[in-house]
């Protein structure tokens, strides 16, 4: 007889077998499973920003809402907020793009979505950091590809090598992946090793997500650099808008028709009061980003000289997203273990540095996207809970 479980087992596909967890967010839901059993976390894990979404953004939501905005846009997005997107990357970068040239999306998520399903054939290869954001090789396998790390190490500020990566371009190599400032590190890339990336000639991926949230130096755009380029960039961390999901892709005017084609088919287009939310951002809101930035900044210089005095080597400090990457090896080899220890016994939630590759065992991710009271106790937690396990 038939077992209709194993049946329906059967009807996994490997594609989905070979997804492999994103371990913060596992992290995340131990911890609030703890907090619904009446116990108190302090949340270092996740990085979303724990600020309000901006007045001026939610005011132009509503009145979207009220005005019955509320139908589908043209699938490559409202041409107001593409055109204002347009504006802002001229502004801050003096680059010219074309509002033909972008697709708004419910996320940047999606965005890479179309973006890998247009360009990748099977076994074609992408190469990123390790460590990297944790998602961009399931992404890239996902859509037949192959991710090619290349290990950015800690006393060059997880920086990635140019001559390290020319050293993995073969006839396979779909492109080059880049984000500045980095997911997990909180390192910028520097102009001139961006500018060498950008002349090997290979298609550059440039996840800009983290655009905005820098201190004490600019950010660039890969743009500057070259136009084989694309570009992934959304509202969810500058503008405090994680749950509004918008996000959008600057692609060569050549590929926009195919993955306009994706687009259509799989999302329709982004929600459109949310498209009208964007457009205030953009326009509206650069003085409470400047305002969320100079805390997060304050926040980053206690939070790197705390886990400085805690035994966690930060050869090179962060100065941008709102992370910093910790070096653990003094007390584990095994983050993955160690992560979920301190959740368990100290209260904290922290990101194992396994979650961001191989060459980031040995490390822990700690975000300071929580308020400075909070910050401050889960610094004291931690001091606490290294003392007992010494």
């Amino acid at each position: 007889m038939k077992n209709p479980e194993n049946e329906v087992i059967a009807m996994i596909t490997q594609r989905a077998k070979d997804i492999r967890p994103f371990i913060v967010m596992d992290v995340l839901e131990a911890a609030q499973e703890m907090e619904r059993n009446g116990e108190d976390v302090i949340h270092l894990e996740v990085g979303e920003p724990d600020f309000d979404t901006p007045e001026c953004i939610k005011v132009a939501g509503f009145r979207a809402l009220r005005e019955g905005k509320t139908h589908y846009t043209h699938s490559l997005g409202l041409l107001e907020l593409r055109e204002a997107i347009c504006d802002h990357y001229r502004q801050r970068y003096g680059v010219i793009v074309s509002p033909e040239q972008v697709i708004v999306t419910s996320g940047t998520s999606p965005a890479m979505m179309i973006l890998f399903s247009t360009i990748l054939e099977r076994d074609d290869e992408v190469i990123i950091s390790d460590p990297h954001y944790a998602c961009y090789p399931n992404f890239i396998r996902f859509f037949g590809g192959k991710p090619i790390c290349v290990p950015v190490h800690e006393d060059e500020g997880f920086q990635y090598t140019p001559a390290a990566i020319r050293e993995m371009i073969h006839p396979c190599t779909k492109a080059i992946l880049i984000n500045s400032p980095s997911n997990p590190t909180g390192n910028l890339l520097s102009r001139e090793r961006m500018e060498e990336i950008a002349s090997f000639g290979v298609p550059v991926i440039s996840d800009e997500i983290y655009h905005g949230l820098v201190y004490g130096e600019a950010e660039h755009s890969i743009l500057e650099f070259t136009d084989n380029a694309f570009v992934l960039n959304g509202f969810s961390k500058a503008y405090a808008m994680t749950g509004w999901r918008l996000g959008y892709l600057i692609a060569p005017r050549t590929l926009i028709r195919p993955m306009q084609k994706i687009q259509q088919n799989l999302f329709i287009s982004a929600n459109a009061f949310v498209q009208w939310a964007g457009v205030a951002a953009l326009r509206e809101a650069e003085p409470d980003v400047i305002r969320m930035r100079e805390l997060y900044n304050e926040r980053r210089k206690f939070m790197i000289h705390r886990l400085r005095d805690l035994g966690m080597g930060i050869q090179v400090e962060p100065t941008g997203a709102f992370y910093v990457l910790g070096n653990v090896k003094a007390f584990t080899r095994n983050s993955y273990d160690f992560a979920f220890d301190i959740l368990k016994r100290a209260h904290v939630g922290v990101a194992p540095g396994i979650d961001f590759g191989m060459n980031c065992e040995g490390y822990l991710r700690f975000s300071y996207a929580n308020s400075l009271e909070n910050i401050r106790e889960g610094m004291n937690r931690l001091e606490r809970y290294l003392k007992e396990i010494k």
